[in-house]
């Protein structure tokens, strides 16, 4: 009994230790370098072999990708403003009566033009400050320099010249304050000194009141036409309440909404068209000036700013538009073929090229921007490819149909 035992002992051994052999020799295949290559190959050359029959029903169309200069159009949504940069809000620097309006809406005007005048006893009152201080100014002027004469021949206390000195340089200062103030009502510097040669040309001062004119002139800050008007003779205003408003309508902006997609394609050497429906067939040139840092969180659109020129004065502010946008690829002759060719298989952007009239190879390829229906390939493909611009779709479900680690399909 013991013999069989140890006989069938032998024979479990011999047997096991066989197993264990055959299995590590397959290991060493499934490893080596050489099998590794081969599967590799057969995974890179899936195909799929499909009738002419069937892919007349399936509506299979081949062509060769295509070489070409990229150029992206887009049209934008938009509307025309005017150009803020050329526009002015007018309103009074003081409070008064309208005595006089010189323009009225539509009027064309130039720089520096009087467009309405203000009785205002503020500024009235603003000038007769200036010339008081003047007057004390140099009253105090030669008390100084006088002073100055005094305690260089010391004959003047040294307490009573700063004194002196010191009350002159107040009022050189509160001159140049009340000066600033006029400034800022609009008057030049030739303005002013024409009021101090009033003023120095009369020398009886009962009658000093009356060079102190109330009527501020109010004057347009630039050429341009009157495009709004709220203000009438006799009516007071103050500094807050807007009168008129001028723009240079020569130049307007066109306020284009561009889509999030859209924001790869556009910047500021694209070129760009406006074209309106009321002029059929004519486009006026822009310049893109500005392109928004935010994304309207409700639209998702970005605001893209044109400038437009408009000296014929075709086009007008508030008025709908369409904003072409044009770029062209850097690159020439690139490569593109229609988007739908491009399929997802297991992950990976493939296209399926005619290797026979009824076989398609996969072929892995690298993808570049979509511009409009048609999608560029960077790597992966090549002009003298011939593959399924059209119903690319059936082949890839004909190749999932396969049999599972079989990349063949016939």
């Amino acid at each position: 009994m013991k013999k069989y035992i140890v006989l069938f002992t032998v024979l479990l051994m011999v047997f096991c230790g066989g197993q264990e052999g055959h299995v590590h020799e397959e290991d060493e295949i499934a490893a080596s370098p050489e099998t590794q290559a081969e599967e590799h190959e057969e995974d890179e050359h899936q195909d799929v072999q499909v009738s002419l029959e069937k892919q007349k029903k399936w509506g299979i169309k081949v062509d060769y990708a295509i070489l070409k200069n990229i150029v992206s159009r887009i049209s934008l949504p938009g509307v025309l403003v005017m150009n803020q940069n050329e526009t002015a809000h007018i309103s009074s620097f003081v409070a008064g009566k309208v005595t006089a309006l010189a323009v009225d809406l539509g009027t064309k005007v130039r720089q520096g033009q009087t467009i309405c005048t203000i009785n205002s006893p503020e500024f009235a009152q603003a000038q007769a400050d200036f010339l008081e201080t003047r007057a004390r100014l140099n009253l105090s002027q030669k008390d100084f320099e006088r002073a100055q004469k005094l305690y260089e021949e010391k004959a003047l206390e040294e307490k009573e010249f700063l004194r002196r000195e010191a009350e002159y340089n107040k009022l050189v200062t509160e001159y140049g304050a009340r000066g600033s103030i006029l400034h800022s009502y609009g008057l030049t510097h030739a303005d002013i000194d024409a009021l101090i040669s009033k003023c120095d040309a009369i020398k009886d001062e009962e009658y000093k009141c009356e060079i102190a004119d109330p009527n501020l002139p109010i004057l347009t800050p630039l050429s341009g036409t009157v495009v709004f008007r709220d203000v009438i003779l006799g009516e007071h205003v103050d500094p807050e309440k807007i009168m008129f408003t001028v723009s240079n309508l020569n130049t307007l902006w066109a306020l284009l909404d561009a889509y999030e997609k859209d924001l790869p394609f556009i910047n500021k050497n694209s070129s760009v068209f406006i074209e309106s429906p009321l002029y059929p067939g004519r486009t006026f040139e822009g310049r893109i000036t500005y392109i928004s840092n935010l994304i309207d969180e409700q639209l998702r659109t970005v605001k893209v700013r044109v400038a437009i020129d408009n000296s014929e004065g075709l086009l007008k502010p508030n008025m709908y538009i369409q904003g072409i946008v044009e770029n062209i690829s850097e690159a020439k002759n690139t490569l593109v073929i229609p988007d739908e060719a491009v399929q997802n298989l297991e992950g990976e952007k493939v296209v399926f090229v005619l290797e026979e009239e009824d076989i398609f190879t996969v072929r892995h390829v690298s993808l570049g921007l979509k511009i409009g229906d048609l999608r560029i390939i960077t790597e992966g493909l090549f002009a003298t490819d011939k593959l399924a611009i059209k119903g690319a779709f059936y082949l890839k479900t004909e190749m999932t149909k396969a049999t599972f680690g079989h990349t063949h399909v016939h």
